[in-house]
């Protein structure tokens, strides 16, 4: 949309190659998502199955509160992705909600550091499984689901609604993420039929370019997000939605 011309019809026009090559991008990134947490994905899985037959521990507690989280954002987005794409995805709109989001995640780390060093260092000593109560899992997935608004970031919002629900921030980007692989390869794998019709099958050779690049980017941010939340905050993203956002709003109002 920065280009302009033709281009900033691309996020609402249903014939555009946009929205196919989105669908290949996010089924990247939901690839590299599983790699980053691929033993933990085993263990939760492993865990789950145990669960069916009465063999309860941490892990399949983990598990099945991922699942509670997952369903607001699938019964949401089920509903209502289509008209919100073509409500609030122009460009104007878009970079409104960018800016909002970084006022959510600047005002909800200002509400976290509220808490004593204390509470946070026993915050961070707690396992994941004690931390995140149903009621929390709940909330981290509605929180998700404010994603379904162009601007708004999935991670950045399910990591807020965790932080507001009292988690350190180790443990709501960690159960961000794990969030995230169910919530992107749901929407990717329910699309990903549109990308072999025959109208498409020109756009292979690019979109599969694209999402090798979406891949490695994914893999790395999110190796490097993993080591950031252990020790630090949200500020820099707030900063930089709320200077992107303000910037992109003075370029569309025109």
């Amino acid at each position: 949309a920065w280009v302009g011309g033709q281009w900033s019809n691309f996020t609402t026009d249903p014939n555009s190659p946009y929205l196919v090559a989105t669908i290949a991008l996010h089924t990247a990134s939901a690839l590299a998502l599983f790699i980053v947490f691929r033993k933990r994905w085993a263990g939760l899985i492993k865990s789950a199955a145990g669960s069916l037959t009465g063999r309860h521990n941490a892990e399949s507690s983990v598990f099945w509160r991922l699942v509670v989280a997952t369903i607001p954002v699938a019964i949401l987005g089920f509903v209502f992705e289509k008209n919100l794409r073509v409500l609030f995805s122009k460009p104007l709109a878009s970079a409104i909600f960018l800016t909002l989001n970084g006022c959510i995640l600047f005002t909800v780390e200002k509400i976290s550091h509220s808490k004593s060093v204390s509470e946070k260092v026993a915050e961070e000593d707690k396992h994941i499984t004690q931390s995140i109560s149903v009621k929390s899992a709940i909330a981290i997935g509605f929180g998700q689901s404010l994603a379904l608004f162009a601007g708004i970031s999935r991670f950045g919002i399910s990591m807020s609604a965790g932080l507001l629900r009292g988690l350190s921030h180790s443990t709501a980007s960690d159960f961000a993420f794990l969030l995230a692989l169910p919530v992107i390869a749901g929407a990717s794998l329910y699309k990903l039929p549109d990308l072999f019709l025959p109208e498409n099958t020109h756009l292979l050779g690019p979109i599969l370019v694209g999402s090798i690049v979406s891949f490695i980017c994914t893999y790395a941010s999110i190796s490097f997000l993993v080591r950031w939340f252990k020790t630090r905050t949200l500020y820099p993203f707030a900063i930089y939605c709320l200077v992107v956002g303000l910037f992109s709003i003075l370029r569309f109002a025109g």
